[in-house]
């Protein structure tokens, strides 16, 4: 695997080995104290270790939940200012790169976090005005790297709360396939299946946008093929990578949109705790079903273009990453269910679904995963 440099429009420095480039990329952009944002279990791994040897002027804050939630983010703007940092670097998975856009966002932002949520029109608040941030994920999911969005719960509504603007893209990101093979299996699978999704439903979102759909349809077939290698040989570099870039031109298609599967899986992390990426692996087979007969053109040429039957792929993927197929599995209480399909009505994913949603049928959705 040979080092790579691309931009989509994000400029991202790809392959085995590119962590080593950080300390160039820092200085030409003059991030002379950053601050390291990362979580609580990464801090204390040797990941993390060669990146503050790599960057000894970083200070580190680690207070970042598995679902990133707004005093998360007062945290890191407040270690931000007491250490008199410039920049941000954003280690880890997506709940850390999330979290250090939204820091990166409140730095120069004066509003509170509720104020720029997407849904009431918050990107016309963003501008420009950011610190530099360089994003390094090690994992392959979310690919929250080249997004533009966050997603942060708000501690008023204790909703998951999209934050969106074209401003929020990171200056960079390193994409290196080495910094992913410690991930645990359980890990490795949810976000696995996170990158699935995201391409899947982009594909199946409405509304036109056929670049997207040309990444989406790309990127789902990177995850059939590659996935499955990673789960068996975690040391596979290539396969590793393969799944960042399936990552990435997730993240990319799904600018165009998502759907119903994201709003039902965004309450489960709030209100439960559960892994955003399994959330999204338990419920894709329901929602694709549910979705079939409305977007049937869609699903013969996605299905002709991974030469399989999506729902079947779904659960053999699912299966390869041994993720249980009820949410019953991960502790979610059926006498939740109700109030779980009010929240999921809230979350505004699912007005781009293929096929209208109604709170009834939200329930519908999560009782046939239960």
């Amino acid at each position: 695997m040979s080092p790579s440099t691309f931009s989509f429009p994000t400029t991202v420095i790809y392959g085995a080995g590119t962590i080593d480039r950080l300390p160039g990329e820092l200085e030409r952009r003059g991030m002379r104290k950053p601050l390291l944002i990362t979580d609580g279990g990464l801090v204390h791994t040797t990941v993390a270790d060669r990146v503050r040897e790599l960057v000894p002027s970083a200070s580190v804050f680690s207070g970042v939940d598995p679902n990133p939630t707004e005093q998360n983010v007062l945290d890191g703007v407040a270690a931000y200012k007491e250490n008199a940092c410039d920049s941000i670097i954003g280690l880890g998975g997506g709940s850390p790169i999330d979290a250090a856009k939204a820091v990166r966002l409140k730095v120069t932002h004066s509003l509170d976090l509720a104020e720029y949520d997407d849904n009431i029109g918050g990107d016309a608040k963003i501008t420009s005005d950011l610190p530099p941030y360089i994003a390094v994920p090690t994992t392959a999911g979310t690919g929250s790297e080249v997004g533009r969005s966050t997603v942060i719960t708000i501690a008023a509504t204790n909703r998951k709360t999209v934050i969106f603007s074209p401003h929020l893209i990171p200056d960079l990101a390193i994409a290196d396939p080495a910094l992913t093979i410690t991930m645990p299996p359980k890990i490795t699978a949810g976000t696995g299946m996170d990158a699935f999704t995201h391409n899947v439903e982009a594909y199946l979102a409405k509304g036109f946008h056929p670049i997207c759909d040309a990444i989406a349809l790309g990127g789902a077939h990177i995850v059939v093929e590659h996935l499955p290698r990673v789960m068996r040989d975690p040391n596979d570099i290539e396969s590793r990578g393969q799944m960042l870039i399936a990552a990435m031109m997730g993240a990319i298609a799904f600018q165009k949109g998502l759907g119903a599967v994201h709003s039902l899986a965004h309450p489960l992390s709030s209100e439960f705790g559960m892994h955003h990426g399994t959330s999204n692996a338990v419920l894709l087979p329901v929602v694709l079903e549910f979705n079939r007969e409305s977007a049937a053109d869609r699903f013969r040429h996605l299905e002709h273009h991974l030469g399989k039957d999506i729902t079947a792929c779904t659960r053999e993927l699912n299966a390869i990453c041994h993720i249980s197929p009820r949410l019953r599995d991960y502790g979610i209480p059926e006498a939740a269910l109700p109030a779980l399909a009010d929240k999921a009505m809230q979350d505004r994913c699912h007005l781009l679904n293929p096929r209208q949603c109604t709170r009834d049928i939200m329930l519908t959705l999560y009782r046939e995963a239960w």
